[in-house]
């Protein structure tokens, strides 16, 4: 997953690719994120356990989870779901596309509140943005289904470990 974020967002982006030369597409190793190296956490929602990556710099939330195979997203094998976690500094509307992302994903934007606004299953590899409707400041992505198997909905709580 690739954020698409806030439309002026993006054109900052895209204007600083371009004038830093990097046209084209980047190698792979530089244009992952390299999830063993990435904070983690763990949260629960109605009482499930998540064991979530931390995308929390500019970079980590740009390159997402791009192209993570479902693999990487199993269950752990004490039975958590795997996730990764995007963290912003404030609720904002919030847009994600799935850019170089091959795996489909069910995305949950949340509010500082911890509550969810807006669950979204995205297709791999398309590139409309999925917005969070009202302003969010966390995006919760999984594996595609894993909401709705979990009885997981819109206005459901997500208990946050402190400080994040």
């Amino acid at each position: 997953m690739r954020l698409k974020g806030c439309k002026e967002g993006l054109a900052v982006l895209m204007i600083a690719t371009l004038l830093s030369g990097a046209g084209g597409c980047e190698g792979p190793a530089s244009g992952l994120n390299d999830l063993s190296a990435m904070n983690k956490a763990t949260i629960t929602i109605n009482n499930h356990t998540f064991e979530v990556w931390l995308a929390q710099t500019q970079d980590e939330i740009t390159k997402g989870l791009m192209q993570v195979d479902s693999a990487e997203l199993a269950p752990t094998k004490s039975g958590a779901e795997r996730g990764m976690l995007f963290v912003f500094e404030d609720d904002r509307l919030r847009g994600f596309w799935m850019f170089n992302t091959p795996t489909p994903l069910d995305i949950a934007y949340i509010r500082s509140d911890g509550t969810i606004v807006k669950i979204w299953t995205m297709r791999p590899l398309d590139t409309s943005t999925y917005p969070s409707i009202e302003p969010a400041r966390y995006a919760l992505e999984v594996r595609a289904g894993c909401f709705k198997e979990l009885g997981i909905f819109e206005g459901d709580k997500v208990i946050l470990p402190e400080g994040l």
